[in-house]
């Protein structure tokens, strides 16, 4: 198989974004544009990846240094001709070279392997999309069903801009040929740049043949370049996930109000209610529902349980037949066991909960574990930082802790505990046995409350 290798333009300012950051790392269901564009690039399994970049400087590669690619700056951005040029030093002679966007984010692996399938040592893939509104973009000009150029809007004659079918920028051909090419290009245009849509009279002068395959539909090759685009491309996304989850058998109450920023997993009979949001990798076991107003954060949700609306549930992982919330919040390293009931108001943080235990009202518990069984009263909290270090909580099995306890840690109540009501607990309380620790009640005869000095 011959070399392949990727370069994605990523360098432009994206001034209609009116933004301090990068056009590259502005974000498309929870993921940097260029990140989408890495994703799909990296899934035709290239030899390398190059990513050009310029405005902002360093934001990009600092932001996205976990991707796998050669960054390759470009000083001063002198047109899309001039960031290729950046990158040729460091691309194969024998390689297949494919241009990309790190602006059009949702263009299919698919279609990429059409446009590379096009390749020869005598022809070469661009992408094309016919437009009803073809305004602003690269007209692609034939005779007789032959490509003979790309024309630029601001370059075009009235005849030219009649065309509706344009230039996506996306382009397939072997190094040696671009490298020629590239040399050849002036920027004899109104804005004095070099344009790497040049190369395709170039190519035709050549004797190459430029076969035009076409993307599904025209989103998948459309590029942002201000908010209202950005929003566009959102919602598609989002109705072709919201799609895809029903096909396989998921009932969303409304398809047009959920958001996928992530993978969102789920088994049979899953009931996804309106403006639920999935981040990271979300798993959903059968049976599961998930309430109203909902974000699942890198999650497992087991089979069976229910998550009421207006939960907030991140790092987490949930076992089956539990019930959560409303206004539930579990925080990172939280699991809970099967059959735990998590009520209103409730926030859990670093903490086991094991099978069958109920923390119903009001409620905070942070580095704890809680044995099975295990009844915990509205108001209860466990006091886990003294300011400046975390100390542990044990509740012992089948304990009950009454309403309005604090818990100092580190602190272990012991396993059929009772701890009464209102109780500062700084101790180890024993298995079986009540324990107290409030003080005594009085009243005081004749007491009158303050009344306000006229």
């Amino acid at each position: 198989m011959n070399k392949l290798e990727i370069i994605i333009l990523a360098a432009g300012e994206g001034k209609r974004m009116r933004s301090h950051i990068p056009k590259v790392l502005h974000e498309l269901a929870g993921l940097p544009l260029l990140g989408h564009v890495v994703a799909t690039a990296s899934s035709l399994r290239p030899d390398r990846i190059h990513v050009v970049y310029g405005h902002g400087g360093q934001q990009v590669p600092e932001a996205m240094a976990e991707l796998p690619v050669e960054w390759v700056l470009q000083p001063k951005q002198k047109g899309t001709g001039h960031a290729v040029i950046q990158a040729m030093p460091d691309i194969a002679a024998d390689a297949t070279v494919l241009v990309l966007y790190g602006d059009v984010p949702l263009v299919e692996k698919d279609t990429l392997d059409e446009v590379v399938a096009a390749v020869s040592d005598s022809s070469m893939g661009l992408l094309t999309v016919d437009l009803r509104d073809a305004s602003g973009y690269g007209r692609i000009v034939k005779q007789d069903g032959s490509v003979l150029a790309i024309v630029e809007e601001r370059d075009a004659n009235p005849e030219q801009r009649k065309i509706k079918e344009i230039n996506t920028g996306i382009l397939a051909v072997k190094a040696s040929k671009l490298r020629g090419w590239l040399k050849i290009l002036g920027n004899d245009n109104s804005q004095g740049e070099y344009y790497l849509t040049d190369c395709i009279a170039a190519a035709v002068a050549d004797g190459v043949t430029v076969h035009t395959p076409h993307p599904r539909g025209e989103e998948e090759v459309l590029g942002i370049n201000d908010c209202q685009q950005l929003a566009r491309l959102e919602r598609y996304y989002q109705h072709q996930q919201a799609n895809a989850l029903m096909a396989s058998g998921v009932t969303l109450q409304d398809p047009a109000r959920i958001d996928v920023r992530g993978e969102l997993l789920c088994g049979r009979d899953v009931v996804i209610d309106v403006n639920a949001i999935f981040e990271g990798r979300v798993v959903l076991g059968d049976n599961v529902r998930v309430g109203a107003n909902t974000v699942i954060r890198d999650a497992e949700i087991g089979a069976g349980s229910i998550i009421q609306a207006n939960c907030v549930i991140e790092d987490a992982i949930v076992g089956k037949e539990a019930r959560i919330g409303p206004f539930s919040r579990l925080r990172p390293e939280t699991q809970l066991a099967d059959a735990v009931h998590i009520g209103n108001f409730v926030e859990i943080k670093k903490s086991t909960v094991a099978h069958g235990s109920k923390i119903n009202h009001l409620s905070y518990i942070g580095d704890s574990e809680v044995g099975s069984g295990v009844n915990i009263g509205a108001g209860t909290i466990t006091c886990n930082y003294d300011g400046a270090n975390k100390f542990k909580t044990v509740i012992g099995k089948d304990s009950f802790i009454g309403s309005g306890t604090q818990l100092v840690a580190p602190v272990v109540v012991g396993d059929g505990a009772t701890i009464g009501a209102g109780s500062t607990i700084t101790k180890d309380t024993p298995d079986g046995e009540l324990t107290l620790a409030r003080a005594r009640q009085q009243s005081v005869r004749g007491w009158q409350r303050p009344k306000r000095k006229l």
